[in-house]
């Protein structure tokens, strides 16, 4: 049967989450409370829809063909899927017996010895770096930092590949300080293979609406394509690696 978890939901054809077409797994549950996040109703780690991980892997199957010919796999993702470790942990080991390729997408929050032993199993890690600055990261996630600076350090030593996101929000992640010093962090790390510099988009805020939770970023512009590219040329200046969006 496998152990339970509470699943949010899944997107069978992904093609945003790591490489080829990738089956898209949605966890519930968060410890973030990111002013941008356009998936509020996962926050909640009692709600979603109970599974178990075999039932997941019998879904997964039925898109092997999808997966194999695109060079795709399965992610996981949320939420923070590291909040339901033992679910996840599970599920990565019966992916790899069968040969897909796993990708984890985090914030790096979760910095426990159970969360990195899950890590070190994958193929691949999104890692969400939301700032670089530890007050507009404490600002814009309810969070502190260095947990996730904490998970960087633990890819890095163990050589798993990562790729590092980065969302662009006006008056908020745009200052360029902050962001030549994140620019000049991530050139550290060899096991950084691409940075993805995404653009701020206000697709979730009905989703606060019907939650009845303020969305304070209602007044917030998306970032224009010229700020994108300037964005994206710091990155390129220190990191020597795919910069896209």
């Amino acid at each position: 049967m496998g152990i339970k978890g509470r699943v949010h939901s899944v997107e069978t054809c992904g093609t945003v989450d790591g490489p080829g077409i990738r089956f898209v797994l949605f966890m519930q549950g968060c410890p973030l409370r990111c002013l941008y996040c356009h998936n509020p109703d996962t926050w909640d780690n009692t709600k979603g829809n109970e599974v178990t991980t075999d039932e997941i892997y019998e879904q997964i199957k039925k898109y092997r063909s999808y997966i194999n010919l695109s060079g795709g796999g399965v992610t996981i993702t949320g939420g923070e899927p590291l909040m339901q470790v033992e679910f996840v942990d599970e599920l990565v080991d019966l992916l790899k017996r069968n040969k897909i390729h796993v990708a984890i997408d985090t914030s790096g929050s979760i910095a426990t010895e159970a969360a990195f032993n899950v890590l070190k199993k994958c193929d691949l890690v999104l890692l969400d770096i939301k700032s670089y600055n530890k007050d507009t990261y404490k600002e814009l996630t309810g969070v502190h930092l260095a947990p996730t600076l904490k998970t960087m350090e633990f890819l890095s030593e163990n050589n798993i590949d990562t790729w590092v996101r980065f969302v662009l929000v006006p008056n908020l992640t745009d200052n360029k300080e902050d962001i030549i010093k994140l620019a000049k962090y991530t050139s550290k790390y060899d096991n950084i293979k691409k940075i993805e510099v995404l653009p701020f988009h206000k697709l979730g805020e009905y989703k606060w609406n019907e939650l009845d939770i303020e969305y304070k970023l209602t007044n917030t512009n998306e970032p224009t394509s010229e700020e994108l590219l300037e964005v994206t040329d710091i990155f390129k200046k220190y990191n020597n690696i795919s910069i896209g969006n």
